[in-house]
């Protein structure tokens, strides 16, 4: 059983940044981060594959958002930013061992069920 912890978050103006991350307790090579704002369905972020550090991410957070890995120390960052109000949502951290070749990217994008979790947290973004 692996346990995620995520720490960062918080509450920010429009434009600002944040940096999220998640600690893993035992070996995952994937990686993710989904949101889901009020009154909205869960939706993927940005993950990583370990294997060799592919990133994927949501259309919405392209070019805003970076996901990165420390493998060493089984953890990953999202650096968030250019906050918009629409970010605002409770940010899950998700991890699962995938196979080579995109394996990460599809389970990312079909969002598969990933077999660890986190608690989630919260990232605010108003005036």
């Amino acid at each position: 059983q692996v346990q995620l912890v995520e720490s960062g978050g918080g509450s920010v103006q429009p434009g600002g940044s944040l940096r999220l991350s998640c600690a893993a307790s035992g070996y995952t090579n994937c990686m993710a981060w989904f949101r889901q704002g009020p009154g909205k369905e869960r939706e993927g972020v940005a993950a990583i594959y370990s294997g060799d550090s592919s990133t994927y991410y949501a259309d919405s957070v392209q070019g805003r958002f970076t996901i990165s890995q420390d493998s060493a120390k089984n953890t990953m960052s999202l650096q968030m930013n250019s906050l918009k109000p629409e970010d605002t949502a409770m940010y899950y951290c998700a991890a699962d061992l995938a196979p080579p070749y995109g394996g990460c990217g599809r389970r990312f994008r079909q969002l598969a069920d990933f077999a660890y979790w986190g608690q989630g947290i919260q990232v605010t973004v108003s005036s």
